[in-house]
């Protein structure tokens, strides 16, 4: 059975639904604020002769009508960057700000981590981890390109992340920290929504392998707001329409740790729906309908799902 026919009751067009994750992802890029601005990024396109229709919803999400973005000098150059439009979304909900600490728990290949970067200005302390060491030259090789300046790179388990690194606060040691303002959980997960990009992932999917990354993203998120100050935001997102693997997480987090899920400002112009409280006999703590959810059907992208808290006081 087609994983995805487990969902059909969560759409409002069953049809729509499953005729969008069959047809290939548009091709679309980000622009590279570090290096340039979103009026010389077209203009070069523009003299090129590459194009390109802007996204309703960000100035700075481009549609390519060619689908290899990696072609042009502007890309070359780093003025551009291949990002899966609904991908961008995560860094928006966290809204990081410039001279800020922000961690992404699971940063390579570093779409998400190179946005993050832009936001801030290439000011104050990115700190970009993966578990896997192979990953993170994709990490670092995206970072260089695209001109970040402000990322420190780990490489460890999330679910056990250490801040002994980054030292003590001492007048000695002044750009020490022990929390972060902001932390980003792209969780590892079935992957789902990549489906329209990796019909693969459909063919390879089993219950058994959301039930197994789901205690990942427990620990993960987890972690992610022992490690978050006072007030501090953390997002958690996926690319999986999966309820074990979205609100259910939420839901196991929000029962251990003092954190609340809270609204965050979607784009006008991009249409999402709520997070669920009901799924196969479980209920979830109805503050998760402040999650977002992302159908392929609705802005023609992948399938997502994005939630934001607020650490307590």
């Amino acid at each position: 059975m087609n994983p995805l026919q487990r969902y059909a009751p969560l759409v409002d067009d069953e049809e729509a639904f499953f005729a969008a994750c069959e047809r290939p992802l548009p091709s679309v890029v980000r622009v590279n604020t570090i290096k340039t601005t979103v009026a010389r990024a077209r203009e070069a396109l523009d003299d090129e002769g590459v194009a390109y229709e802007p996204t309703d919803w960000h100035p700075g999400i481009l549609k390519l009508e060619d689908s290899s973005p990696g072609t042009n000098w502007p890309y070359f150059h780093g003025w551009l960057h291949g990002q899966e439009e609904v991908s961008a979304l995560p860094a928006i909900a966290l809204d990081p700000q410039p001279g800020e600490r922000v961690w992404d728990t699971c940063a390579a290949p570093g779409s998400k981590t190179t946005q993050i970067a832009a936001m801030m200005d290439d000011e104050g302390v990115l700190v970009g981890n993966d578990n896997n060491l192979g990953r993170l030259s994709a990490l670092r090789h995206n970072a260089e390109r695209l001109g970040v300046t402000n990322l420190v790179v780990s490489n460890q388990d999330a679910r056990n992340f250490s801040m002994k690194p980054f030292g003590e606060r001492t007048p000695e040691k002044s750009g020490s920290f022990e929390q972060f303002d902001r932390v980003l959980v792209d969780a590892p997960c079935s992957c789902e929504g990549t489906c329209r990009k990796n019909p693969d992932v459909l063919d390879e999917w089993t219950m058994n392998h959301v039930k197994s990354v789901a205690g990942i993203q427990k620990g993960i998120l987890r972690r992610a707001v022992q490690v978050t100050k006072a007030g501090g935001t953390v997002v958690y997102s996926t690319c999986t329409f999966a309820p074990e693997e979205n609100e259910a997480i939420l839901d196991f987090v929000l029962e251990r740790e003092d954190c609340e899920v809270v609204e965050w400002d979607v784009p006008d112009g991009f249409e999402t729906a709520p997070g669920i409280t009901e799924w196969e006999g479980d209920e979830y703590d109805p503050s998760v309908t402040k999650a977002r959810r992302v159908y392929p059907h609705h802005n023609d992208t992948g399938g997502f799902f994005t939630a934001k808290l607020e650490v307590n006081a």
